[in-house]
């Protein structure tokens, strides 16, 4: 590895999953992603990676005994997104996606525009075939999001939920109508922020380092959002300041790219979110 990150732990368990890679003949390839292959990982990040088992072979491949043999495993389960997720004794977390060689390595440069590796020869810690290492160099370029297209679909998804919102609190499902405007609503609009000041790098966790990534006058307009308590009173009022603040950046995007609005139903959404109840 030519580049040590700020977690000797991490390295060094890296370094031990290259070598128990290469002395397994079913991988076909391993790929690391995430915070150690953006050069930011530190002693509270996780490993993440793609496990390129050969074809024939998936179906057989158990990925907690292999798994077991980078460090003794105190959980292991596949999680809601299909995704073996471990926790190892020393409490580093673990992400493996265990998928069959020519499918999974053919859809990597897919990825363009939402994975980013800046070193693809070390985020690639197996290649048995040079078909990943390949894949892997088409994301070595930073590519952000097409402005427009992108815009559009986020002021979109921000009406769209936002009157959901409106309904669900209209209704008095306040736990529901707290869960939506953190859940949903504040990654979309984190979204849109970024797009809008150019910070893209951590496009698919929106949050993140969110702290040194955005002018405090957006932070700051996100805190007004979501630290509502769920109480009624609160939420409600969390909702308006949510809506006025996905309307000002959806005018930014449509005063930046000539985005489409529609103002009436924007309209009808605030009438809702002000009615009395």
């Amino acid at each position: 590895m030519s580049h040590p990150s700020a977690c000797p732990a991490l390295d060094a368990r890296i370094a031990r999953l290259r070598q128990l890679a290469e002395s397994e003949p079913r991988l076909e390839g391993v790929l690391l992603y995430g915070s150690w292959t953006l050069g930011e990982a530190d002693a509270h990040s996780d490993i993440e990676a793609y496990l390129y088992v050969q074809d024939r072979h998936v179906d057989d491949f158990d990925g907690p005994a292999f798994l077991a043999r980078l460090a003794p495993l105190t959980l292991a389960y596949t999680n809601m997104y299909g995704v073996l997720a471990v926790v190892f004794d020393d409490l580093m977390r673990g992400e493996f996606h265990i998928v069959a060689a020519k499918p999974g390595i053919d859809e990597v440069p897919a990825w363009a525009g939402m994975v980013h590796l800046p070193r693809p020869e070390d985020a690639v810690l197996l290649d048995r075939t040079g078909r990943l290492t390949e894949a892997a160099r088409q994301l070595a370029r930073f590519r952000p999001p097409e402005a427009v297209a992108t815009a559009r679909q986020l002021t979109d998804e921000l009406a769209n939920w936002t009157l959901m919102l409106a309904h669900v609190l209209a209704r008095g499902e306040t736990g529901r109508a707290h869960a939506l405007l953190h859940t949903v609503v504040a990654p979309q609009q984190l979204r849109l922020c970024r797009l809008l000041r150019d910070s893209t790098a951590h496009w698919l966790t929106p949050s993140r380092a969110m702290e040194r990534d955005l002018p405090a006058a957006d932070l700051d307009r996100y805190v007004s959002t979501t630290t509502s308590a769920a109480r009624d009173a609160e939420v409600r009022a969390a909702a308006r300041d949510s809506w006025r603040w996905s309307r000002d950046l959806a005018a930014e995007a449509a005063d930046r790219w000539a985005v489409p609005l529609p103002h009436g139903l924007h309209e009808r959404i605030s009438g809702l979110l002000e009615a009395p109840h």
